[in-house]
């Protein structure tokens, strides 16, 4: 048994969330790249400006979107793991209120009702799972609205089968149009219940750009939605062209006989993620 501190997690999700917000990830840097080679035009210019206005973040030392987003935390702990100290989510808040603090980001969380902001980017959105192992695996995602507000979640037929899906991704995206500032990162679950499938989508999103599902019918899925999404010719920033989404992620999980539900989580280009496994 590891006994571990849930102080050593606080300042994890520290790091973590300062340094996703001042740069894209790998892949997705990437992405945008081979994206920006095979368009002309408008399109062209404007992922050239996405990826010259993330050189300017890093040289500046500023966040890449100033949207820095509600920030969802991501904890894979293994069973043989000890937590001891803090309750984990007064220690995850702990570590973002810290990074959001120190890094000078916008702070965007608050009361559905009044509005009133909670001052400190907090509570994180959290979500655990207890895994095999002695190992703590973190993942800081800050996820901006003006994506994510064009998501959605369907409750399809199981007769709508992989066309019904294959639809429900296309249909979020079309719906969606310029204003998740595209070229966009779709995450999507398929199956679980109306609560877990939308968790699934959320999960993809920290996956690679350009991953592929090991379940072959999953990544033709994911392939399908893809290439259905970029001859919809949204294009980057909405100047048309051959690059709505940079990629489509699914994760799938086994659901009820009655029930396919589908959640489509969108990400806007500036794909933000930072993981770390604590040992």
């Amino acid at each position: 048994m590891k006994t571990v501190s849930t102080q050593t997690i606080s300042d994890c999700v520290y790091r973590l969330a300062l340094k996703a917000s001042g740069t894209l990830t790998d892949s997705c840097r990437t992405a945008l790249q081979d994206s920006e080679q095979k368009e002309t035009g408008a399109a062209r210019f404007a992922l050239a400006t996405v990826l010259e206005n993330e050189k300017c973040a890093i040289a500046e030392q500023m966040p890449v979107c100033q949207d820095t987003g509600m920030c969802v935390v991501l904890l894979e702990i293994g069973q043989e793991v000890h937590l001891t100290g803090a309750p984990l989510k007064d220690a995850v808040d702990d570590g973002v209120r810290r990074a959001y603090r120190d890094g000078l980001f916008r702070k965007s969380i608050c009361d559905p009702l009044t509005r009133i902001n909670t001052g400190d980017n907090t509570p994180a959105h959290l979500h655990t799972e207890i895994v095999k192992g002695d190992k703590i695996s973190v993942t800081v995602l800050p996820k901006g609205f003006g994506s994510e507000n064009m998501s959605k979640l369907y409750m399809l037929t199981p007769a709508e089968g992989k066309t019904g899906i294959v639809n429900a991704i296309v249909d979020t995206v079309r719906i969606a149009g310029s204003r998740p500032c595209p070229p966009v990162y779709v995450g999507v679950g398929i199956g679980g219940a109306f609560d877990s499938c939308a968790f699934l989508a959320k999960k993809a999103l920290t996956r690679e750009v350009g991953s592929r599902n090991h379940r072959k019918d999953v990544a033709e899925i994911e392939l399908e939605a893809l290439e259905k999404i970029n001859a919809l010719e949204i294009g980057a920033q909405g100047f048309g062209g051959k690059t709505t989404a940079i990629g489509v992620s699914c994760e799938i999980a086994p659901t009820h006989i009655a029930g396919l539900p589908v959640a489509v989580n969108i990400q806007c280009h500036c794909v933000r993620c930072e993981k770390e496994i604590l040992l």
